[in-house]
């Protein structure tokens, strides 16, 4: 009797050393796999930063109904860069030191060009939720949307084509104003653009509080069309400028702004026509492909479920945040920074919101001038409307 029970003994022992090993892997997997993301939840850009952590959280949702990434859930992890570079690198550094693969972020191109030196040599992958930045073809830094370069040709386009051939330039002095007003001289050294001219050109400050005299300057040029490049609190600046002169030109801004947030701040002073480079959701109607097609809805319903509806700034950080979350399916949670940056680079054929990418055609962006749409905000509808088709052609009667 006594070895009959030191035999059931065991096997008690057995069994409950059996079903903890069993669980094991279990209890891994269901460990979250954590993304860092760091964008700007305060400061000046807070409404750029707060719609693309909406975004993410809702990818979060979504991603975690449909099976998360190798069986672990998906946990976006955000920190705050407050609009600072200093703050940004001060974040990215910490990030190094944990040796994580990938970070989100930042939101804006002067934070994205402040971290691009700490992770071109070994990583990690910095997927910028921004597009204008220059970043280094094959390198470990990449950008949301389309370049600056492929946006400004498409517009310039859009401009000539609808005989608006005198344009006027203002823009902030900040990294963003300098990568658009680089992308228009390259834009206007186009062939095909001989006929436009820019027969105004003009500055200002973030910080500035008025633009009385460059507006002055532009009116006194009579352009037909104006290109006025800012971004949150400056263009509220730009939009008060305008409204208060009287100008009343057709006039293209950053896609920055296309957002209900800005709107419900500023709409009321906005140009009558003013226009945007936008993406593939804006241009719905003009969408053939059913793979695109899909990833807007999936996009779209993700977005109602957590109570919100699509718009620029929210695509710009979805669409990254999908890509990043594809590859580590594809190449596994323990995937290297190296890895991620070489899945990255020679991706091609994955379609997302924006429609099919191809990191060959245009390095660390994936997306060019063929992606771009011209829109127009409509203020009665409180939403933009495709008024070109891709590449800036613009459709018959708009």
């Amino acid at each position: 009797m006594a070895f009959s029970h030191r035999v059931r003994r065991l096997a008690a022992v057995f069994a409950a050393v059996a079903a903890l090993v069993a669980t094991a892997p279990a209890a891994r997997a269901a460990e979250p796999y954590e993304i860092d993301a760091i964008l700007d939840l305060t400061g000046y850009a807070a409404f750029v930063g707060t719609t693309q952590q909406q975004a993410l959280k809702a990818l979060e949702t979504y991603v975690n109904k449909n099976g998360g990434i190798g069986g672990r859930p998906l946990s976006i992890v955000v920190a705050d860069d407050q609009s600072n570079p200093q703050v940004t690198v001060q974040l990215v550094q910490g990030l190094i030191a944990k040796h994580v693969p990938v970070i989100l972020g930042p939101s804006g191109p002067d934070k994205c060009a402040a971290a691009m030196p700490l992770v071109m040599q070994d990583g990690p992958v910095l997927y910028c939720t921004t597009p204008n930045a220059a970043a280094p073809p094959g390198s470990y830094v990449f950008l949301s949307l389309f370049s600056a370069d492929a946006n400004m040709a498409a517009t310039v386009r859009y401009l000539r084509e609808r005989g608006w051939r005198k344009l006027a330039y203002l823009g902030t002095t900040d990294a963003a104003g300098q990568d658009a007003e680089r992308s228009l001289n390259n834009a206007l050294a186009r062939p095909e653009n001989a006929s436009v001219q820019l027969v105004s050109r003009q500055h200002f400050a973030p910080g500035d509080l008025g633009i009385t005299a460059q507006l002055a300057t532009i009116n006194a040029a009579n352009p037909d069309a104006l290109i006025a490049w800012a971004a949150g609190t400056p263009a509220g600046t730009l939009f008060h400028g305008l409204h208060d002169s009287g100008i009343d030109l057709p006039t293209v801004t950053s896609a920055a702004n296309l957002n209900v947030p800005f709107f419900k701040q500023y709409g009321s002073l906005a140009p009558k026509d003013l226009y945007f480079a936008g993406a593939a959701y804006y241009g719905a109607n003009a969408v053939t492909d059913p793979a695109t097609k899909a990833a807007l809805a999936t996009l779209t319903g993700a977005l109602a479920a957590a109570g919100a509806k699509p718009d620029l700034i929210e695509i710009s950080a979805w669409d990254p945040g999908m890509l990043v979350v594809d590859a580590l399916r594809k190449l596994g949670t323990d995937a290297s920074a190296a890895k991620l940056r070489a899945y990255l680079v020679n991706l091609k054929g994955w379609v997302g919101a924006n429609g099919p990418y191809d990191f060959a055609a245009d390095p660390q962006h994936g997306l060019g001038q063929n992606s771009v749409v011209i829109v127009k905000w409509d203020p009665d509808r409180g939403a933009a409307t495709a008024v070109s088709k891709f590449g800036g052609s613009p459709l018959p009667g708009k």
